[in-house]
């Protein structure tokens, strides 16, 4: 049998994916292959905390503990739109009872697709007004990069909005070796030449071919040291910058209060409520008791309907739309604590339990 092609409609079938835009998808799409397993082999077992998002397309999956088998998973079903087992570490493992197809997707990287897709990118639309067709390609690559997981969700939508666009030349030089750095930059069109000069050649030893959606220059301004290389344009095109001192303040996590699972549980003991800020379809396939659903898009739409008077843990799957969510509210003067770890890692009952 001929495997599966991961398609933008497999994809979209599945939550919360079904919640990701349709560049997004396409990014997803390019980065995803169906993977098989034979029958009594095991997709992970119990422990296992490699952050990799599982679903089952076809086939059977037993999640078991020990030598009890605590649920089956059967591909196509309601139940196989959802993450097989997401809690990590893996509260259970995960074996075929038969010849199994599934996908396996980078957690990070839909988490933050997610988070970027819930914050309002739609404010920074003007970014992409006068660019070619291939425009929403930069923003997207970008998004996909380990730089920009590191980044507060919080701060995400704000680096987009301070970028600047340059227009450059084939053959002009953006940063020089040994300078001062001053710009953090992101390519949106074009090609360009990373060298550095050595005792022995002056003119340069090529390091690297830069291309759309490809960042350089944090180094130095990490660093506070001067630029280690040069950054020629090999043709014309331009770049986003981003002026050092937005860089590194948007750097630093905005002031939340984080908390663990069990101080969560005080809080809501004592008059607190959960304020769960993942796609329905994900609440709905497991929560907390008595949680607020507002997913994260609608935050500042429902603003009226939560109560200043009253203490908020926000949640989600990993803590990067709940920290995006709490910063949002807590800029409006409500009280509000973050999950940490959110509820995969936090310690939180599992569904499967």
């Amino acid at each position: 049998m001929s495997k599966k092609q991961v398609t933008v409609s497999l994809l979209k079938s599945l939550s919360p994916l079904d919640g990701l835009k349709a560049e997004n998808l396409q990014a997803l799409m390019k980065k995803t292959s169906v993977q098989e397993v034979g029958g009594g082999r095991y997709l992970f077992k119990e422990g296992d905390a490699a952050k990799r998002t599982i679903y089952v397309l076809t086939g059977a999956v037993e999640l078991r503990t020990d030598s009890k088998v605590v649920r089956v998973i059967e591909g196509g079903s309601d139940e196989a739109k959802h993450p097989l087992a997401p809690m990590l570490p893996r509260k259970v493992s995960a074996r075929a009872r038969s010849k199994v197809e599934y996908i396996s997707i980078d957690s990070d990287l839909l988490d933050v697709m997610l988070t970027w897709d819930q914050t309002g990118s739609y404010e920074v639309n003007e970014l992409r007004a006068d660019e070619t067709p291939e425009g929403d390609d930069w923003m997207t690559t970008l998004l996909q990069t380990k730089a920009f997981h590191k980044i507060p969700p919080a701060n995400i939508q704000a680096i987009f909005m301070r970028m600047e666009k340059i227009q450059y030349k084939a053959g002009d030089i953006v940063i020089k070796q040994g300078d001062e750095g001053d710009f953090f930059y992101a390519i949106t069109d074009g090609r360009c030449a990373v060298t550095r000069e050595t005792p022995l050649n002056k003119d340069g030893i090529k390091l690297a071919e830069l291309r759309v959606g490809d960042t350089f220059g944090e180094e130095a301004l990490i660093s506070e040291a001067k630029r280690n290389a040069t950054v020629t344009m090999l043709t014309d095109g331009s770049l986003m910058r981003l002026k050092k001192e937005d860089f590194n303040r948007l750097l630093n996590e905005p002031m939340l209060e984080w908390i663990d699972y069990d101080k969560a549980l005080e809080i809501i003991g004592d008059g607190g409520k959960w304020l769960d800020v993942r796609l329905p379809s994900e609440f709905d396939n497991f929560h907390q008791e008595a949680a607020i659903n507002i997913p994260l898009y609608f935050i500042r739409l429902k603003l009226k309907t939560l109560d200043p008077e009253i203490r908020y843990v926000v949640c989600c799957d990993t803590g990067r739309r709940s920290s995006a969510g709490a910063y949002i509210l807590s800029e409006r003067g409500f009280n509000v604590y973050v999950l940490r770890g959110g509820l995969t890692m936090s310690g939180a009952p599992d569904e499967s339990d």
